[in-house]
């Protein structure tokens, strides 16, 4: 199948030919599910903590004597129930990573872009370069493409005058080819691939 390339200005540039292999797949929302949780599960860091009653800076002496006085038995005051003693249950240091197998996370990466094409919502350019690092001449450029939300996907390098004007530019992200990924593709509105970053996938899924 073949897609028109667009220049940043919005002018015509040609067609390309994308494999049906990464962009003409039925997506499957419970694979793209999947890969989302494993990718927020990554970025999660695990480290809420609460003191236990053997962390807590408190004495370790019996409270009083343990018969005579009427009350209920008691050893430590560093025990849950009492005011300043430890959390009883509470959450520990982890990671919450869990395994996905990486042939579904490669699946789940053909099913991102293919629900983008599916969608239309797929733009292929033919060169991601600016003139100059300006934000505001490079909102207008977008504008004449219509993207306000939008992941923009170049080859394995970034053009640097590129990079530094899109930085700043609210809902649009910008990534090289090997930082694409399906949380980031679904998140945002648009998604826009270099000629290069398309040869790069196609190379990779071969």
């Amino acid at each position: 199948m073949e897609l028109n390339v667009k220049t940043l200005e919005g002018k015509d540039a040609g067609k390309v030919s994308l494999s049906d292999l990464i962009f003409g797949l039925d997506p499957r929302e419970d694979i793209l599910a999947r890969m989302v949780r494993w990718q927020l599960a990554q970025k999660q860091q695990g480290s809420h903590k609460t003191k236990s009653r053997s962390e807590v800076a408190r004495t370790g002496a019996k409270m009083y004597k343990q018969k005579g006085t009427g009350r209920a038995r008691h050893h430590s005051a560093r025990a849950p129930q009492f005011r300043g003693g430890g959390r009883a249950h509470g959450p520990v240091v982890r990671s919450h990573a869990f395994d996905l197998p990486k042939k579904v996370r490669a699946l789940a990466l053909r099913h991102a872009l293919s629900a983008k094409f599916k969608s239309e919502d797929l733009i292929i350019v033919d060169d991601l370069v600016a003139s100059e690092a300006k934000t505001k001449a490079l909102i207008g450029t977008l504008a004449s493409l219509g993207l306000t939300n939008a992941l923009v996907i170049g080859g394995a390098e970034i053009d640097n005058n590129f990079k530094l004007a899109a930085q700043n530019i609210p809902h649009i992200d910008v990534l090289p080819v090997q930082g694409i990924n399906v949380y980031d593709i679904l998140r945002r509105g648009k998604l826009v691939l270099s000629k290069a970053a398309v040869e790069a996938l196609e190379e990779r899924f071969k």
